[in-house]
Order: structure tokens, then C-alpha cells, then sequence
């Protein structure tokens, strides 16, 4: 059986620590979809479109990771494109609470779906959407933590 993992996350926007986690999940699945997702108590910096263009040319070239946009539960849409398997990163011991209470709901929307949580690489592990929103919104230089260029242009 085809082993297909969802990376969900509102990626807004897609860092170095997501890129990370995506190119060590895709060496453990056969399909890897990072999936998009609407977080209803979140408004978007970065239009959705546009960050998922960004995120399919970083991966033209690799035929098994995909970006898609998704509305709805992460556990139901896990179950529509038939992904046995959540990624999802951990920088530290607060990010695995969090995550810990989203995958024991996610598995009680969808008993056959397995969260699989991979430690953030050291060097990453500071590095937050929060953080960068924060630098960017004011004008700092954000290159070194995101893996293609932020504009004032890419605002809403």
C-alpha cells in the first residue's frame, strides 16, 4: 500500500524549517502533499495562491511532494486523498503539546490517520511564520529563513 503523508499547516509563509521537514518527510513517504490549510482564527499575510506556487516550483523537480490548498478539517481532507499519515515538525516541548492535542482530534475525526512528528534540525529551530511575519511586515530582511523572496509586493 502506497504510504501518502499530508505536511498541513497555513504556511504563511513557507520557511527553511517547513522546507526542512518536507525534504526529511519525503524520504520516509512514498507521496508527501503539503497541505494549505484555512485556520479560521488566523488572517492570512500571504495570499494562498501565491504561497502555493512557491511552494510547487521548490518542487518541480521531486514527482512525489505536492502543494494543494484545503478548507475544513485536516483530518477529513487526510481521509479524502487517502493519506494514512499527518507530518508534522516539533521545535520544542510547547510545539509537541500543541501538536499532541491536534493529532489525538484528528485521530478521534479519523481513526486510521497516524500523526508522525519529526524534530526540528538545530540549526531551525528558531525560526517561526510568526517571527518572519513580524520581521518582513516592518521592512527587516527575512531572506535567510525563507526558502524564495518576500516582497512588499506579496502582501494582501
Amino acid at each position: 500500500m502506497k504510504r501518502v503523508a499530508l505536511f498541513p499547516g497555513s504556511f504563511d509563509p513557507f520557511t527553511n524549517g517547513h522546507l526542512d521537514v518536507v525534504r526529511r518527510g519525503a524520504e520516509l513517504f512514498d507521496e508527501l502533499i503539503i497541505a494549505l490549510g484555512n485556520n479560521s482564527s488566523k488572517q492570512r499575510y500571504l495570499p494562498v495562491d501565491w504561497m502555493l506556487a512557491r511552494i510547487n516550483d521548490l518542487f518541480a523537480d521531486e514527482p512525489r511532494v505536492s502543494a494543494v490548498a484545503y478548507r475544513g478539517l485536516t483530518a477529513e481532507f487526510a481521509r479524502e486523498t487517502g493519506a494514512r499519515y499527518l507530518l508534522r515538525g516539533l521545535r520544542n516541548t510547547t510545539d509537541f503539546e500543541y501538536e499532541n492535542t491536534i493529532a489525538q482530534a484528528n485521530r478521534h475525526v479519523n481513526p486510521a490517520l497516524e500523526t508522525v512528528f519529526l524534530i526540528t534540525s538545530p540549526a531551525l529551530a528558531a525560526i517561526s511564520s510568526t517571527i518572519i511575519r513580524e520581521i518582513h511586515r516592518f521592512g527587516g530582511d527575512v531572506s535567510q529563513f525563507v526558502p524564495f523572496q518576500l516582497t512588499m509586493s506579496n502582501e494582501q
